[in-house]
């Protein structure tokens, strides 16, 4: 088999260039690239191995990825790797290290002194309590309501670190000091995973239902490590994955109902609430709160088919 053209020597100055530069996030948090094995011609590669010599010609490279992610053929996908170093508060990272399909080596506090930094939140930052989502956030607290959190934060972190820091030098086992650090305490890892999960990090933690925390790290990974390593696979990830848009069945047959409706009656799009409960699925009637249909009505307000809600 031929291998896939590439301008060897870009790549590697591209590498270089990335390699072990620290992205900001947070406060005081980054991510950087370790090392990446791979890029978008590995994919094309992988998808063709099946094919052998002479099938170039088929279809050009981002063609085809574009049809692989557009199909969901992942396994060409998972023949690239990439290998971070981040360092990421502890209440961030326990949403993080819940993608299993990871290498993972941490920082280890029982054998180091605990990273010297907590994550804090400036008083225009504090989130309150979505009211439609029991583990989400709504508007900003009031500044002067911040203000008065972002000190208290300060102090009880302060507090944290000089309990941390008297255990140590009282001879406490590091393993035992370190119980009562909170959980903004800064931890650093290597991270190493394939492509194709990675993209399944990202389109979960960048969506804007992901808490903004880890939202900032997965754009930070996407926009600064996979876009110039991976342009043609990032390309048609944001076209199919973050820009695209899955209907369900019951979403199908209710825009037919709606439209079948709407040429009956001879109205056209936007179609107003009414309209649209009146074809909604009829496992959706009887209930008052009904997540599904919430969901089916912004997909099909994103098109212009009916009218958007207001906001709360």
């Amino acid at each position: 088999m031929e291998p896939v053209e590439s301008n060897g020597e870009n790549r590697a100055t591209l590498v270089d260039e990335l390699r072990w530069e620290k992205f900001p996030v947070l406060d005081d948090g980054f991510v950087c690239l370790v090392d990446v094995m791979g890029d978008d011609g590995s994919v094309v590669q992988a998808a063709r191995v099946s094919y052998g010599a002479g099938t170039r010609m088929v279809s050009d490279d981002r063609t085809l990825i574009r049809y692989l992610l557009r199909h969901r053929h992942t396994t060409p996908f998972e023949m690239a790797e990439v290998k971070l170093l981040v360092r990421v508060p502890m209440d961030c990272w326990r949403q993080w290290i819940r993608h299993r399909t990871a290498n993972v080596n941490e920082y280890s506090t029982r054998y180091s002194i605990a990273v010297d930094a907590s994550q804090t939140t400036s008083p225009d930052a504090w989130r309150t309590q979505a009211e439609n989502n029991r583990q989400g956030s709504g508007d900003p607290l009031a500044p002067e309501a911040g203000q008065a959190l972002s000190e208290a934060e300060q102090a009880l972190q302060d507090h944290s670190r000089e309990v941390y820091q008297n255990r140590l030098d009282a001879g406490v086992a590091r393993e035992q000091a370190r119980k009562d650090l909170p959980l903004s305490t800064y931890t650093e890892a290597y991270w190493k995973i394939d492509l194709h999960n990675l993209l399944h990090f990202l389109a979960l933690r960048m969506d804007t239902h992901a808490q903004q925390e880890i939202r900032d790290y997965a754009t930070a990974i996407g926009e600064k490590i996979v876009q110039p390593l991976f342009p043609l696979v990032w390309e048609a990830f944001q076209d199919y994955r973050m820009g695209g848009m899955g209907l369900t069945r019951l979403d199908r047959e209710l825009v037919v109902r709606l439209m079948t409706k709407a040429a009956q009656a001879g109205t056209t799009p936007p179609f107003d609430e009414a309209t649209f409960l009146s074809v909604q699925d009829p496992s959706w009637e009887s209930l008052t709160r009904c997540r599904e249909r919430d969901e089916c009505h912004d997909k099909l307000a994103a098109l212009g088919i009916v009218v958007a809600r207001c906001s709360e």
